[in-house]
């Protein structure tokens, strides 16, 4: 099977979001099935589809109406501190 994604783009990628990979070959395989299933949808043959497209002109949209929030949002999450909020762990 020809990958089209190497271990050196996969160690790159993750060394450019901060992320430990022990086992590459792993995300090697997960990539080119991803890679597969896209070629998959490619061969799908919608184009004789016909889609039903609802155009509406701009006088038919609702009027974005701004409603003032006084409080301090950020400081009402509960892993605020400081300058800083705390996202969930990325394993």
């Amino acid at each position: 099977m020809e990958y089209l994604v190497t271990r050196e783009e996969i160690e790159k990628v993750a060394k450019l979001m901060r992320i430990e990979l022990d086992d590459h070959t792993v995300h090697i395989d997960r990539v080119q099935k991803m890679i597969d299933y896209f070629d998959i949808l490619d061969k799908a043959g919608i184009e004789s589809t016909e889609f039903d497209v609802h155009e509406k002109s701009i006088n038919e949209l609702r009027e974005d109406k701004h409603i003032p929030y006084d409080d301090v949002l950020v400081k009402k999450l509960k892993n605020f501190k400081g300058n800083y909020i705390r996202a969930p762990k990325m394993v």
